[in-house]
């Protein structure tokens, strides 16, 4: 297994701190989330702006294109999701029914659909192609904080600071919750689909089987931090990579669960890694350190 991955672009995002980093759904792009309250979309590869979106009230907290990259959806701590026209660059929608910051944000797999989650303890599901400015569905399950989503061809997952994973099965309408006993930072799936990896606030990763709710392993040694970290696999499901208060990009091989990595330059000591973004279709990924992206690639 090839685990080599090199530094190749560190960009200055001017965007104050970046909140989160995504690559398009073809992997040619990146969006990038920032406390200036703007989204602006790139090219990672050249280190080219593309196009500054600029409408939110407070700091952009994440954002996402859609499946055909003609739209972006971005969630902001002035309690808003805004829907973009990528290329004219002006909001296509505003989405405001949320009372608190909102977290986090998808599209799902056809982008008919968004799912956003908020420090209001709840996950809204808001249909893009209606009208209507209000969610078609509101889960209001969660005691606390939701501190991600994700989506799967019929699944929702969300991870909440209340120290619960809950999964929401859409085709037969049902819910299945994990404890994880301590605050979840982020809840990602693998990408076959077969499990989820949950990151903790006592700086542990856990595997856990999603049919069994099975722990099948632990990622240890990041150190403790009030930081919400993001942890992801790579995109052959071979590394578990996660962000840390260090400024390295941690990673470890999924099956032996050995640190094989710390991915880091002389400049990333000085900012966390709070958020990764891994290529859809090879073993890159992208990585938030304060106010610039960095470029890993094999």
């Amino acid at each position: 297994m090839n685990t080599e991955y090199s530094l190749t672009s560190r960009i200055y995002c001017n965007q104050g701190a970046i909140r989160s980093v995504r690559f398009s759904e073809d992997g040619a792009y990146c969006i990038t989330s920032g406390s200036n309250k703007k989204v602006k979309l790139w090219n990672p590869y050249k280190s080219i702006l593309l196009k500054t979106y600029a409408g939110h009230g407070n700091e952009v907290m994440d954002a996402c294109s859609s499946c055909d990259q003609s739209q972006i959806v971005s969630c902001s701590a002035d309690k808003s999701v805004i829907l973009w026209d990528v290329i004219a660059g002006t909001p296509v929608r505003r989405l405001r029914c949320h009372t608190g910051t909102v977290n986090t944000v998808r599209f799902n797999e056809m982008s008919t659909l968004v799912v956003s989650g908020s420090q209001d303890n709840s996950v809204m599901l808001w249909d893009i192609r209606a009208r209507t400015l209000t969610p078609i569905q509101v889960l209001p399950d969660a005691k606390d904080s939701i501190s991600s989503v994700r989506i799967s061809d019929h699944e929702i997952l969300t991870a909440s600071y209340d120290g619960k994973v809950r999964r929401y099965d859409i085709r037969e309408g049902r819910l299945v919750t994990d404890c994880m006993g301590e605050v979840i930072t982020c809840a990602s799936f693998t990408k076959d689909n077969r499990c989820f990896l949950v990151s903790c606030a006592d700086a542990t990763i856990k595997l856990i089987d999603k049919d069994t709710g099975e722990l099948l392993g632990e990622y240890e040694g990041l150190r403790k931090s009030d930081f919400c970290l993001e942890s992801c696999v790579n995109h052959d499901d071979t590394l578990v990579l996660s962000g840390s208060s260090d400024g390295q990009i941690w990673a470890w091989e999924l099956i032996s669960r050995k640190i094989v990595m710390h991915l880091s330059d002389e400049k990333s000591g000085a900012h966390p890694i709070i958020s990764i973004g891994v290529h859809p279709n090879r073993n890159s990924f992208l990585a938030a350190n304060g106010p610039d992206i960095l470029l890993f690639e094999q």
